[in-house]
């Protein structure tokens, strides 16, 4: 059964290249009314099922022609079964639709040879094993950001996607922003239009706290010890795995066992900006030093080895200090000091980047051409690097020396924080 899904993904990835485009998929793989013809979809298993996999993933998933959701994994029976009802009645009128499966366990997805890819979109500290065993299992993977808990993790997501040779796509989306405010702000940077950058601000929330959650009732059908997994065990609380369909982002990410608080949460989206723009994609700082403060909750600086510094702090999203002026970049700004930096159009010689179709679309296209994706998994995994980093500043009030290339502390002794005490059986597994 894996050769025929190996043989079956080489014949999609012959077929996109066959077409004019290379991630087009040819007129003959098309039936009536564009629909692909079974044979030639993709076939996705969805990992969570909160609010983001209903809002942005299975929204645009469900519209894509050339994909079929054919399995879903959710710990709470509420929420997988309104999943499993949502993606079946999308498909309803399809012929040869035979339904959708779901599980309690991820591993029932990962151990299927039918599921081509799968989209991870639980909380932090459910995204590394998940990813790993994907790999393994021959899985081209999509995973929400922040992409990791921990350091180590990072890298061994890393290690996972390159020894497998999967297709990878973290849910930093920015790089994928409809209309190029994001893509267009890195162009002006590294075409040198600042100058040279001496300084960066990036405006995101605070870090994690431990949890302090009273005991609540917990409800009918969750599956607490699995929603817990590697996090220490503790009662169930609301306030971590709301009850049932909830139109919210639960607060999870504000403890420490499960998330990295605001700073790793838009965090992952603005210091991966940070990290495109000063064109560190495949490298971090080298220097990370916490505030003066022993209670402030930003303020934290890294240092690169070029002489650049970036602060946690200022205004919302990302700003660029250079020689021949500023640029801030967020969710609905781009501007400019002086206006003209951003104003006049990027001339011929400038740096261009490559623009992307949608960020669900890039990676559904890459799975064809087996092309890099424009969130590849080293980018995703040095950006949480860069923010598990700081938030080890703040944790521990000391300054941290890091090489990026070797991944490991400056001082060995500090190699003790590149990881933290998993509960059995949720070890970190071996890539």
């Amino acid at each position: 059964m894996k050769q025929d899904r190996i043989t079956r993904r080489e014949m999609l990835k012959t077929a996109a290249f066959a077409s004019a485009a290379p991630c087009i998929i040819p007129a003959s793989a098309l039936g009536r009314n564009n629909a692909v013809s079974p044979g030639d979809r993709l076939n996705i298993g969805i990992i969570g099922c909160g609010k983001m996999a209903g809002d942005y993933h299975l929204s645009t998933l469900l519209n894509a022609q050339d994909v079929q959701i054919v399995a879903i994994a959710e710990v709470d029976r509420t929420r997988r079964d309104h999943a499993k009802q949502r993606v079946e009645k999308a498909y309803s009128e399809k012929k040869d639709y035979k339904g959708c499966d779901a599980y309690n366990d991820f591993r029932e997805i990962t151990s299927r040879d039918d599921i081509d890819a799968v989209c991870i979109a639980t909380p932090d500290h459910w995204h590394t094993i998940p990813i790993i065993e994907a790999c393994k299992a021959g899985k081209d993977v999509y995973c929400e950001k922040p992409l990791t808990l921990t350091i180590a993790e990072s890298r061994a997501c890393i290690d996972a996607v390159r020894k497998y040779d999967r297709v990878f796509q973290t849910g930093s989306q920015q790089r994928s922003n409809v209309f190029g405010k994001f893509r267009n702000a890195v162009e002006i940077i590294r075409s040198g239009r600042l100058g040279k950058v001496e300084r960066v601000t990036v405006g995101v929330g605070a870090p994690s706290i431990p949890c302090d959650l009273p005991e609540e009732q917990i409800e009918p059908g969750l599956d607490w010890n699995m929603w817990l997994g590697q996090a220490p065990m503790r009662p169930y609380n609301s306030v971590l795995s709301p009850r049932g369909v909830h139109n919210h982002f639960p607060a999870w990410r504000n403890y420490r066992e499960y998330s990295g608080g605001g700073h790793t949460d838009m965090g992952a989206h603005h210091y991966d900006i940070a990290q495109w723009a000063l064109d560190m994609d495949h490298s971090g700082p080298v220097e990370i030093i916490p505030p003066s403060d022993p209670a402030a909750v930003s303020g934290v600086k890294y240092r690169y080895a070029n002489g650049v510094v970036m602060e946690h702090g200022g205004p919302s999203g990302c700003t660029f200090y250079g020689s021949e002026g500023t640029l801030r970049i967020d969710r609905g700004v781009l501007k400019s000091d002086p206006e003209e930096i951003v104003k006049e159009p990027l001339g011929k010689d400038d740096v261009r980047l490559p623009q992307s179709p949608g960020h669900h679309r890039n990676w559904l296209d890459c799975i064809r051409s087996r092309q890099k994706c424009i969130a590849d998994v080293e980018f995703g995994a040095r950006t949480a690097a860069v923010i598990h980093l700081g938030n080890l500043a703040y944790w521990h009030r000391k300054t941290l020396r890091w090489n990026p290339e070797t991944w490991q502390f400056q001082d060995a002794a500090d190699n003790k924080l590149l990881d933290r005490d998993r509960r059995d059986p949720w070890q970190l597994p071996a890539v």
